[in-house]
This record gives C-alpha cells, sequence and structure tokens, in this order.
C-alpha cells in the first residue's frame, strides 16, 4: 500500500510539472498570430531605423526568420529601454528582442532564452589623446539608460575606475551619448562593441574608436517569467538555424563573419 501512494504521488508531481511546462504562451502566440517585439530603434546595428525609417538590423532579420518557422507575424514595437520590463509584464510586448545582456537580475525577473552572441562593453572616446580608462581620471563618462554597461560601470569590478571619474551621464540612446561626446558634453561611452564597431564602421565616425574592455556581455532574448513554452520554442528553432546555415548567413550579411555562439545539435 505504502508503494502504491509513493507510485502515485511521483505521478501527481510529474503531471503537476507537466502542467508548469505547458503554460499556453507559444499557443497564445499561435492563436493570435503575431510575436510582438519591444526594442530600442536606435541600437544599430541589432534593431535600429534606416535611411527610409524602415526598423532594420541583425535582430530584426533573426527574429523575422524564427516568427516565419513559428508560422506568426513579426510586429515591431519600440519602447523606453528604460523600461523594457515594465513592457513586457503589462503585455505590451511579448518579449525583448534587441540586443539585451543577461544579468543575474534579469534572469530572476524573465525567462531568457540561450545566448546568441558574445558582445563587449569598451569604453568609446572622440580624443586620440586617450589611450585607456586611466587617462580618464576627472572625465565624464556617459551610459545609456538602463543598459548592461550603466550596470557595469556601476558594479564592483569597475569601482576604482568609476571612483576616478568626474561623474557619469545618462542618456536614453546611444545615439544621443554619441552626439553628447561628439559636442565634448562628455569625454567617454560606455558602450556595447558590436554597436560602437558598427558606428566607426559603417556610420563614417573614423574619429571614434574603442578603448579597454570592461566586461564581457552575452546577448539574449527576455520572455515574461512563465512562458518557457515560448522562450522554449524560439531557443529550437535558433538551434535548427545554427544547423541549416541559415544564421550564418544573417551574420553574414551583417558582421561579415558568423558572430554568433549558438551551435547546432
Amino acid at each position: 500500500m505504502k508503494k502504491s501512494c509513493i507510485a502515485l504521488a511521483l505521478v501527481l508531481t510529474l503531471f503537476a510539472g507537466m502542467c508548469v511546462l505547458a503554460d499556453g504562451s507559444l499557443d497564445a502566440v499561435k492563436e493570435k498570430g503575431t510575436l510582438i517585439l519591444g526594442l530600442d530603434d536606435s541600437f544599430a546595428p541589432m534593431g535600429y531605423r534606416n535611411e527610409d525609417n524602415e526598423i532594420v538590423g541583425f535582430d530584426i532579420d533573426l527574429a523575422r526568420e524564427v516568427c516565419s518557422r513559428l508560422g506568426v507575424e513579426l510586429i515591431l514595437q519600440p519602447i523606453e529601454w528604460l523600461l523594457k520590463e515594465q513592457q513586457l509584464t503589462l503585455r505590451n510586448i511579448d518579449c525583448i528582442w534587441n540586443g539585451m545582456s543577461r544579468t543575474d537580475e534579469r534572469e530572476k525577473s524573465m525567462a531568457l532564452s540561450m545566448n546568441y552572441m558574445n558582445n563587449k562593453i569598451v569604453l568609446m572616446v572622440n580624443d586620440p589623446v586617450y589611450m585607456s580608462r586611466d587617462d580618464l581620471a576627472g572625465k565624464i563618462v556617459a551610459v545609456q539608460s538602463g543598459s548592461y554597461a550603466e550596470e557595469v560601470l556601476a558594479s564592483e569590478d569597475c569601482a576604482e575606475f568609476n571612483a576616478s571619474l568626474k561623474g557619469t551621464r545618462a542618456y536614453a540612446d546611444y545615439v544621443q551619448a554619441t552626439m553628447a561626446l561628439k559636442n565634448g558634453n562628455v569625454d567617454a561611452i560606455a558602450i556595447d562593441l558590436v554597436v560602437a564597431n558598427y558606428r566607426i564602421n559603417s556610420f563614417g565616425d573614423a574619429s571614434l574608436r574603442t578603448i579597454d574592455n570592461l566586461a564581457d556581455d552575452l546577448y539574449c532574448v527576455g520572455f515574461r517569467l512563465d512562458d518557457i513554452a515560448l522562450r522554449d520554442a524560439v531557443d529550437s528553432v535558433l538551434t535548427g538555424m545554427a544547423g541549416d546555415g541559415s544564421l550564418d548567413a544573417i551574420c553574414q550579411k551583417w558582421f561579415g563573419e558568423n558572430i554568433s555562439i549558438i551551435t547546432a545539435e
């Protein structure tokens, strides 16, 4: 009798676990026929507006192919980056997919996808006199509000560097921060390397350059904490794209090489 009770308890536990996994998030997206992607539409090359005011970018191409394979339409929803978690919680968007960094805090508040790119947080400067972070003592460093770069700069690992600064200044996006740098209102920007490189190489900002890696930075996609089924479906499609060459093709288009860290099964 005792063995039967134990067996029944195990079955009920397994069934409960299956119910948790079958959260309905994937079915809900398929039923409405759309996936609403929240992004900062000035974050080139991941997601930004081109000269025709169309939202384009690496993440956009990646998400569009994922949506095509899931059988839903991709809807792009520009948001204020500082309020991204709030927009997700309010269900105004289904995911945050725009070069979002994996952090301990985000792992607690969101269901995060697999890491798909290894970026770095660097300092971007506009003056040849600055060769390392030590040269920025007494200077002002810009950050994007709500960015991982802002967190890195305030972290214990950068405590000595942060203490040496005159201060930091937050901007809504890197376009505004770059303008402030060029106008001499700040002396450097803590920024994603992939964004800095794209701005330098593709936007003709030859006077800009990067110095010092402040931290590694893994990119992932953020979903609501309970939307495990949707998260897992996107992970599965991304793995399939790594296997069939389509992920490589998107990387080649935007970066000239495959910089994704997703591996095929």
